[in-house]
């Protein structure tokens, strides 16, 4: 039996992963109280009974003040003896600072690894770290040897969606997301487009490929404010291509910037529910479709060690 503990956020993933292994994992609990002063007042229930127990806990960082109670718990939970401990993170956070180009900067992105990697080993070894498709694949290696980083991708659940789409290619709105996402795609035509002057401002140019009478999936990691991709779309319109959806693993969206795809002719913007909240707010809006990474996740918690 699996012990699948998981923060408010995530709780209504947690459920239906239990749901639908109700024999396999159960639901671990916490009281996730605060003090009058805004500090966490956090109580494990049956903390002792996790002795050499497989454990597993779904978290969200998405705002920094998720992070300290979140990361109180993921320091504490090995430390009853378990066997195993694996923490679902399916989103990280800070991926979209990843290098410094400058003096002064801060690449954040290490520093969230540098403290996930003081999680305390278990019973069996190092706890591993699940994230879907992270920004950049090198912030693997900010992660100590204490911890083991493991590196999911949520593009096999988008194919699910598509298989049935006819005269269906697959768009990149810059080349680094050709890089991490186009060797996933080889059965479809793919279009490539970059970033460029035109003129005398930046805009979208297509490298490769070519969107005529096609239905183009722009297919990217994550969508912030969706500038780039609204961009892309038009240009791939202007191009000639008959349609155009998107997909992004984590739909970020800070500040509802959501709203900004609404009304922009895209046929359909998959996203799944790597961030549960904005995920909540667009499921029943078009043009967006969110697609529960909850079955996924049900698989790597009961993998065997």
């Amino acid at each position: 039996m699996i012990h699948l503990f998981f923060c408010p956020q995530m709780t209504e993933m947690a459920l239906r992963i239990h749901t639908a292994h109700p024999d396999r994992i159960t639901l671990g609990r916490i009281d996730w109280s605060y003090f009058r002063d805004g500090f966490p007042n956090l109580r494990i229930e049956n903390a002792p009974g996790l002795r050499n127990r497989d454990v597993a806990f779904l978290s969200t960082l998405t705002t920094p003040g998720e992070m300290f109670a979140q990361l109180a718990v993921l320091f504490e939970l090995p430390r009853y003896a378990v066997r195993s401990f694996k923490l679902i993170l399916p989103y990280f956070p800070t991926g979209t600072m990843e290098r410094v180009e400058e003096e002064g900067q801060i690449a954040t992105a290490a520093t969230l690894a540098r403290l996930l990697s003081d999680i305390p080993l278990t019973m069996s070894g190092p706890t591993q770290i699940v994230i879907y498709d992270i920004h950049a694949l090198q912030e693997r290696f900010y992660f100590s040897d204490s911890v083991i980083p493991r590196l999911e991708t949520a593009v096999h659940l988008l194919k699910d969606q598509v298989r049935a789409e006819p005269d269906l290619s697959i768009a990149f709105p810059d080349e680094g997301a050709w890089k991490r996402f186009g060797r996933l795609f080889p059965e479809f035509p793919q279009i490539v487009c970059l970033k460029a002057r035109r003129g005398d401002r930046r805009g979208v140019l297509i490298k490769e490929g070519d969107p005529v009478d096609r239905h183009v999936l722009i297919v990217d990691d994550l969508i912030m404010s969706g500038g780039t991709l609204i961009e892309c779309k038009n240009l791939l319109l202007e191009k000639g291509a008959a349609r155009v959806s998107a997909f992004a693993t984590h739909g970020v969206f800070p500040n509802s910037c959501w709203c900004h795809l609404e009304n922009e002719d895209f046929q359909t913007v998959w996203i799944t529910d790597s961030c549960p909240e904005q995920a909540e707010a667009v499921h029943s809006r078009p043009p967006f479709q969110v697609i529960s990474l909850a079955p996924d996740i049900a698989r790597i918690v009961l993998e065997p060690l």
